[in-house]
């Protein structure tokens, strides 16, 4: 365990107050990062407390960690110090909201069901679907670029957020963007620090706009033969006056992982395509119609699912990786992005390279949106294997052949310890190293865990 001394947890004291800098064994496990537990575990109250904390840590030259409920706590390389966890548990108000301009601004320890349920009862919502659902908080969404297959209608929190106030380690609060829809100052700036994984900085207030609740909601699943079919179902989908929600091929391996599925509601089909639409029952009518002709011109057997059905399987999908992990400590979790027009052929071709190595792959790509995510799993006889850094290096190379790339979003910590999780660094990292240089000269926030070991 990493040690904070006892005068430093008194300076954080002053700065929040008695119980808000906790070195009690019990309340840093919780806060554990591959086998790394904090020695304080540090709980602000406001924006500006939050600030004075990484000012305070910087100070000592302190690792800090941002969290909140955790969800995606284990993404990333192994931290290279970790002294102090950062729970942003108790920002979790809601500081301004106009429902009528379809704007909210929230603190990043608001989970993301207290904000749907808040935004229902003026029939609103914010069109994501993240990875931990309704347990995921905006701070984390934010931090993780999280979202699923609802990026097709409405894109991701890059592009549904017009501002944000970030804490830096230099004690400073920096806001960027606005609060109306038409202001998009700073919004480069906003679109570094989405994603960034709490490597630049820290995220105490967000500002989102909203949308009208959808009317009715219907998903259909599309039972297919052949990666060929999905994909050719894909270009006439898109090329389509059709403009669903979301879409999502999911492949023999993955339809077995949702929950809903019953050996005896599993066909033999290769894939199967869900769609949701949403409007007005008219509106549904025609998605019946076309939807169903569009699937018969590739020999796609269809069926219209019930909403509770439906509900589930669009969670499982969006929940995917923690899905796997849930049930299998050792899985290990891929997401790629890829060009639209590969993500099928991708998903064939990487089943047929991990068969190849002694492994199964649960894959699920989202249609449209060129995101593909993927469990690796041994197959038993003869015997069983595990994904190898060789066999993840497969993988890369070949989305890297199909103009994309995978980053790893969890694996057992042997494993982790052997690879890059992110791989080749992006266009932006060097935009993204001399920020972290201006906003964190001592490496406060996260060392280590970023793209680039930043």
């Amino acid at each position: 365990m990493s040690g904070v001394a006892t005068d430093i947890q008194t300076d954080f004291a002053l700065i929040a107050g008695d119980g808000r800098a906790l070195s009690e064994p019990e309340a840093c496990a919780e806060f554990t990062v591959d086998g790394i537990t904090p020695g304080c575990v540090l709980r602000p109250l406001t924006a500006e407390q939050v600030a004075e904390m990484l000012r305070c840590a910087a100070a000592h030259e302190l690792a800090v960690i941002p969290c909140a409920n955790i969800t995606k706590l284990g993404i990333g390389a192994p931290p290279q110090r970790y002294d102090a966890a950062l729970s942003l548990r108790d920002l979790n108000r809601t500081t301004y909201y106009e429902p009528d301009d379809l704007v909210v601004s929230v603190e990043p320890g608001m989970t993301f069901g207290a904000l749907q349920q808040m935004l229902a009862e003026r029939k609103l919502w914010l069109p994501l679907d993240p990875a931990g659902g309704e347990h995921a908080t905006i701070g984390g969404i934010l931090a993780a670029n999280s979202a699923g297959p609802l990026r097709l209608r409405y894109g991701g929190p890059r592009d549904i957020v017009l501002g944000m106030k970030i804490a830096t380690a230099e004690g400073k609060i920096i806001k960027t963007g606005g609060r109306v829809v038409k202001n998009v100052a700073g919004y480069d700036l906003a679109k570094l620090l989405i994603g960034s994984y709490g490597t630049l900085g820290v995220i105490v207030e967000a500002t989102f706009k909203l949308y009208p609740q959808v009317a009715t909601r219907t998903t259909w699943a599309i039972e297919i033969e052949s990666f060929t079919a999905a994909r050719e179902f894909r270009r006439r989908l898109l090329a389509s006056p059709l403009g669903p929600l979301r879409a999502a091929v999911l492949n023999a391996e993955a339809r077995m992982e949702m929950k809903s599925c019953s050996p005896e509601n599993v066909s033999n089909s290769r894939a199967v395509i869900w769609i949701e639409a949403g409007g007005s029952e008219r509106v549904i009518g025609r998605y019946d119609k076309e939807v169903g002709a569009l699937a018969a011109q590739v020999d796609g057997g269809i069926r219209r699912v019930d909403c509770s059905e439906a509900e589930e399987v669009w969670n499982n999908i969006a929940d995917f990786g923690n899905g796997l992990v849930s049930k299998r400590q050792d899985s290990v979790v891929l997401r790629g992005a890829l060009p639209i027009s590969g993500g099928e052929e991708f998903l064939e071709c990487a089943e047929q390279e991990s068969q190849a190595e002694g492994l199964h792959v649960a894959g699920i790509l989202q249609v449209g949106v060129g995101i593909v995510e993927m469990g690796l799993r041994s197959i038993p006889n003869p015997e069983p294997r595990i994904a190898s850094p060789a066999s993840i290096e497969k993988l890369r190379r070949l989305a890297a052949d199909f103009g994309g790339s995978l980053v790893v979003t969890h694996c057992p910590a042997d494993l982790k310890s052997k690879i890059d999780v992110w791989g080749p660094v992006g266009d932006d990292f060097e935009v993204m190293r001399k920020l972290k240089a201006a906003w964190d000269p001592k490496s406060t926030l996260a060392p280590g865990r970023g793209v680039g070991r930043m």
